[in-house]
């Protein structure tokens, strides 16, 4: 059972949640946010908590992010920016696939409910725990199957996929700890 409110995008998006468990959810309407929806999350968090469980796409990235630049226009109505001490839950891109479709409506009630497993509270303190140097020496960055290794090792540490800034970033703002980390990349290594 998940006290916390869910944050997804869409109706579709509650269907499948609720096909998992039983839990309260706020639906965004996608990157639009219809009048009322950030009070309405912001009154979650204060009442019970929230977990932004957006799709594993570049819309569900920038309605989840602290701050993004949209070519010029800064993007300000982001739910980590304005609702500070929000839970993450990251669904692996190719468990949410259908059809050449990415959401979470496509994923099943069971990779609904491993993801939601491995929520993650974004830090509101800077941290610095890893830098480039561990994206290169693990084969994060610098090589032809580093993106293919981000994206295990995102789906082994429930901070999802990213790019090797992004990635880096969720390592240092989502509590990863150096030996979960370690460990995780020994898993990567191990199945090869």
């Amino acid at each position: 059972m998940i006290k916390e409110i869910i944050v997804v995008e869409g109706r579709d998006d509650v269907t499948a949640v609720k096909r998992a468990l039983d839990a309260e959810l706020i639906t965004t309407g996608g990157f639009g946010f219809p009048k009322g929806v950030m009070e309405r999350i912001k009154a979650a968090q204060k009442r019970r908590g929230v977990i932004i469980f957006t799709d594993p796409d570049f819309a569900g990235e920038k309605i989840r992010k602290k701050k993004q630049r949209d070519n010029t226009v800064r993007i300000r109505k982001k739910i980590a920016q304005e609702v500070p001490g929000c839970k993450h839950a990251f669904l692996p891109r190719e468990e949410a696939k259908k059809d050449g479709d990415i959401g979470i409506e496509n994923a099943s009630p069971e990779s609904i409910i491993k993801a939601l497993n491995k929520v993650r509270t974004e830090s509101s303190e800077k941290r610095n725990e890893f830098g480039q140097v561990d994206l290169i020496r693990n084969g994060l960055i610098g090589n032809e199957d580093a993106s293919n290794r981000r994206d295990k090792l995102g789906m082994i540490l429930g901070i999802g996929y990213g790019n090797a800034k992004q990635f880096l970033n969720r390592l240092n703002n989502y509590g990863v700890s150096r030996e979960e980390f370690l460990k995780a990349v020994d898993t990567i290594n191990n199945s090869l």
